[in-house]
């Protein structure tokens, strides 16, 4: 948000996001809109929070979700008055200032590269259950060759690819709700109907108490990370004021929908003290008994987790491209080929998850559980800071009468209700042994990442 009151230069991307150029269409970044909630976390992780909470883990989603929309619709008002590559970085640049903006930059680069080797890894295991003679470190390095060359050939390449992930994904949840709704309606010959019982059986809605529905809720609210990254792209979108409205206006009724929707079918079909939720869709597909229900259902979140790797890949390469257009990174990280693609800035973000491919051979799931525990409550870091920079940059645009392209509504009481919500999460998160580590973990890189951006901004000073 600038201080300058028309709103076209308002919505103007800088000259150095403007060289990427803008070959992402309206159509690829709603897609993306929609398909970034739906992920791995969802298909895979979605049965942990059942089990923490019972029919219950509802209130968890609806907790996280109101989260998302309002820190969605901060972001969003931010992207349209400002479309940058740096994204939330930008912002908390303008904000708190430059070393603030630098370390949430370098933190959420930190943590995307590390879950893009996860992802990796992740989706070779998953294959690797289909068919069991796929190696996995072999199958990973494939994936990373693969979606290394899609994010070097342009951005037009990432969007057609992200844009056709989404829509299995979509496709995949719909028919997942249509086939669950059927069933609970009895419309489904030779298939009982188990009705409604599962909501109140096995100690009722609430099994575990409010206790259970905050344990389900540290589970689930990691689930929505990786929704930021529409911000990120809005930079290379053809009219971004607009395509990030229309993106940003889905949040809420998608995660009523794909989240809410699905998850109300979970817990209607399938018991929460069942063991079968640790696959909870294929848990659901199995009691309709359609064949070969599990293997679809896990080759649906290989989709998904490959969808996640292009995102945050092609993520983490524009985030790190930023940083070092504004003088926080390497110079070199900042160039760009014929096609306006950053290769540096891509080839950097692809080192790691290379190497965690090595690691993966020689120590099998030993290296990579480790570094997600230390990047792990990254997305809760980059959400707050995000929202406190949203209430300081419209105060000030509120002050200077700019006329913004998307105005955040409910300003500044959603803002306020996300903070408050985040105050929450973090007030379980240390009162609960795993999550505590985590957190923990997490403030002291940031501390650490904070205290370099500081060093060098001071070296840099000294120099000039």
């Amino acid at each position: 948000m600038t201080s300058r009151s028309v709103p076209p230069s308002a919505a103007a991307p800088s000259a150095a996001d403007a060289q990427l150029g803008h070959a992402l269409k309206p159509r690829q970044l709603v897609m993306m809109g929609l398909g970034s909630a739906i992920g791995a976390g969802l298909f895979l992780g979605s049965g942990v929070g059942v089990q923490a909470a019972g029919p219950a883990v509802l209130v968890s989603y609806l907790i996280a979700g109101a989260l998302v929309i309002i820190v969605m619709h901060a972001l969003g008002e931010m992207a349209a008055a400002n479309p940058a590559s740096g994204a939330f970085s930008v912002y908390t640049g303008e904000a708190l200032g430059p070393a603030a903006g630098a370390t949430i930059g370098w933190l959420w680069w930190a943590q995307v590269v590390v879950v893009v080797a996860a992802e990796s890894v992740g989706a070779a295991g998953l294959l690797a259950t289909v068919w069991p003679s796929l190696p996995v470190a072999g199958t990973s390095l494939v994936v990373m060759l693969l979606f290394t060359a899609v994010n070097l050939f342009g951005v037009r390449n990432f969007g057609e690819f992200e844009f056709w992930f989404a829509i299995l994904k979509v496709v995949a949840i719909l028919a997942f709700i249509v086939i669950g709704v059927l069933l609970l309606c009895g419309l489904l010959p030779h298939v009982p109907s188990p009705g409604l019982g599962n909501f109140t059986a096995h100690g009722g809605f609430a099994p575990k108490g409010l206790a259970g529905i905050g344990a389900a809720l540290l589970v689930v609210v990691f689930a929505f990370g990786g929704t930021e990254i529409v911000a990120v792209a809005a930079a290379e979108t053809q009219d971004p004021e607009r395509s990030i409205a229309r993106a940003i206006r889905t949040v809420a009724w998608r995660i009523a929908v794909f989240y809410i929707g699905s998850l109300a079918v979970i817990v209607a079909v399938v018991p929460w003290t069942s063991e079968s939720l640790k696959s909870p869709f294929a848990a659901v597909l199995q009691v309709v008994a359609i064949p070969g229900a599990a293997t679809a259902i896990t080759l649906v979140a290989v989709v998904a987790l490959l969808s996640a790797l292009n995102a945050n890949l092609y993520g983490a390469s524009r985030m790190i491209y930023s940083l070092s257009r504004r003088g926080e990174a390497p110079a070199f990280l900042g160039g760009l080929d014929r096609r306006r693609v950053p290769v540096a800035a891509v080839l950097a973000s692809v080192v790691f998850g290379f190497i965690a491919t090595l690691l993966e051979a020689l120590y099998p799931e030993r290296v990579l559980p480790a570094l997600l525990n230390l990047v792990g409550s990254t997305c809760l870091m980059v959400w707050t800071i995000s929202l406190l920079s949203q209430f300081i940059l419209r105060r000030r645009a509120d002050r200077a009468g700019t006329a913004l392209p998307f105005r955040m509504r409910g300003f500044p009481w959603n803002t306020a209700l996300g903070l408050g919500i985040l105050a929450m999460i973090f007030a379980l998160a240390l009162l609960t042994p795993g999550p505590r580590v985590q957190l923990l973990s997490t403030i002291a890189l940031t501390l650490a990442i904070a205290g370099a951006c500081e060093f060098a901004r001071r070296w840099r000073v000294r120099a000039e």
